[in-house]
């Protein structure tokens, strides 16, 4: 028989869940399942638990609200106190140009002479004797072509220059006959012969002699057809123009080639001269007028920083490339030790004549529809633009003509969101001098 939970209990708050309530414990030997029900205070504690929960969150709200309010007012102020204050700029002073300039500028090298070869034949490569990086002397072999279409072609323009040279044999015999027998009719005296028949005569040997000249024609042109031919054949060995080093080979045994440098053709070989190298180098048209014949320059190459070439300016093109604006330059130099390849890029030192100009650095410079401007800092830290004339680009500086004079202080790098009349905030420790 089962123990109900007394009445009593549960008035004065039994609680199932507490494990003291010797109510809440089964009798030995009892199999009665737990009571299920929940006393009264339990609702009450759960309420208590929600309502604080409640308001923490709502304490937490209104802090983190707080502090984001202070958190915007203080950007805001940040953001007007910013705004109120002049943008920064940093300034340099406008010195003299220095008494020596170099103008160190890009250059390539190539071969005293740079030769592609080509085949002047028609043929098959028969063989090929020298190969990239050989040194070659001037008509030394280079390789040899086989030519059936071009033998064909001699052995019967020589066949046909010998059929031409016996009709002459046979054109001088119809002369010589014609010739005799018109001095016979010719010394008859007169009424033996008619006239008609003397000039009759006379007509034969002129047409005899006429048709001797056109077979003597016909040989000299098959003389000439067959000259041109043996000619070629001498092309049938490819050889060197001149002292040099082959740069390239493009052709093996058996290879087909065609006479001719067309776009369809290919080369055979690439050839230079590398004795005495050229330097080419494109000249800024501000610079131009005092890079002259006879300058010295130096050339110095990357791959022997320990070594600098000392050459001359030995021509100019004297004209003005229209696209680059640029003067084409070469310098020479003597390269018995191979010590430049063609092809190399170098770098080449010229010196320029003092101008005494004052100079800026290049992100002074401000290019403005209206031309060439620099923004000058005036005594009230206001910007002023001024209009300037560039006399020289040296790359990192640029000497102006007008405009600035040694002493001024220009701003670097300007914003382009600053207009003349501004109040600017100099940077003291930009204040430098131009680098001399």
């Amino acid at each position: 028989m089962k123990n109900p939970v007394p009445q009593a209990s549960l008035d004065e708050g039994f609680d199932p869940f507490d494990d003291d309530t010797e109510a809440a414990k089964p009798a030995d030997g009892d199999h009665t399942p737990v009571s299920t029900a929940y006393a009264s205070s339990t609702g009450r504690r759960l309420r208590l638990f929600a309502g604080a929960f409640a308001v923490i969150l709502l304490a937490a709200f209104y802090v983190v609200q707080q502090s984001r309010s202070h958190q915007e007012a203080a950007l805001e102020a940040s953001t007007l106190q910013s705004t109120a204050q002049a943008p920064p700029v940093e300034v340099i002073t406008v010195s003299t140009a220095p008494p020596t300039q170099e103008l160190t500028l890009p250059g390539e090298t190539r071969g005293w002479y740079n030769s592609t070869i080509y085949a002047r034949v028609n043929g098959y490569v028969a063989n090929w004797i020298v190969d990239i990086g050989d040194k070659v002397k001037k008509d030394q072999v280079l390789a040899t072509i086989d030519t059936p279409e071009l033998d064909a072609q001699l052995e019967a323009a020589q066949a046909q220059m010998k059929a031409s040279q016996a009709e002459v044999t046979v054109k001088e015999s119809e002369v010589d006959f014609a010739k005799t027998t018109y001095d016979r009719w010719h010394d008859s005296p007169k009424g033996v012969v008619s006239d008609q028949e003397r000039e009759d005569k006379k007509a034969r040997y002129d047409a005899a002699k006429a048709q001797l000249n056109a077979a003597q024609a016909r040989v000299a042109l098959d003389q000439a057809n067959v000259d041109r031919l043996t000619f070629l054949t001498s092309f049938k060995q490819v050889t060197s123009p001149y002292d040099g080093v082959i740069t390239d080979r493009r052709v093996d045994i058996g290879d087909l080639v065609t006479a001719g440098s067309t776009a369809s053709t290919s080369p055979l070989y690439g050839i230079a001269q590398t004795d005495q190298i050229r330097v080419f180098v494109n000249v800024p048209q501000t610079a131009s007028m005092e890079i002259t014949d006879g300058a010295p320059a130096a050339v110095k190459a990357s791959e022997r920083p320990d070594k600098t070439f000392q050459g001359r300016v030995t021509r100019t093109s004297r004209a003005i490339d229209r696209k680059a604006r640029t003067l084409r330059v070469e310098v020479d130099l003597q390269n018995k030790d191979q010590a430049l390849l063609p092809g190399m890029y170098v770098q080449v030192d010229f010196h320029l004549k003092p101008t005494n100009f004052p100079q800026v650095p290049a992100s002074a410079m401000v290019f403005r529809a209206g031309g060439p401007q620099v923004a000058l800092i005036e005594n009230n830290d206001t910007v002023k633009f001024r209009d300037v004339t560039i006399a020289r680009d040296n790359g990192n500086f640029v000497e102006l003509a007008s405009g600035v004079s040694a002493g001024d202080k220009v701003v670097l790098n300007i914003s382009s969101q600053i207009a003349s009349g501004d109040k600017v905030t100099v940077r003291e420790d930009a204040r430098t001098t131009a680098a001399k």
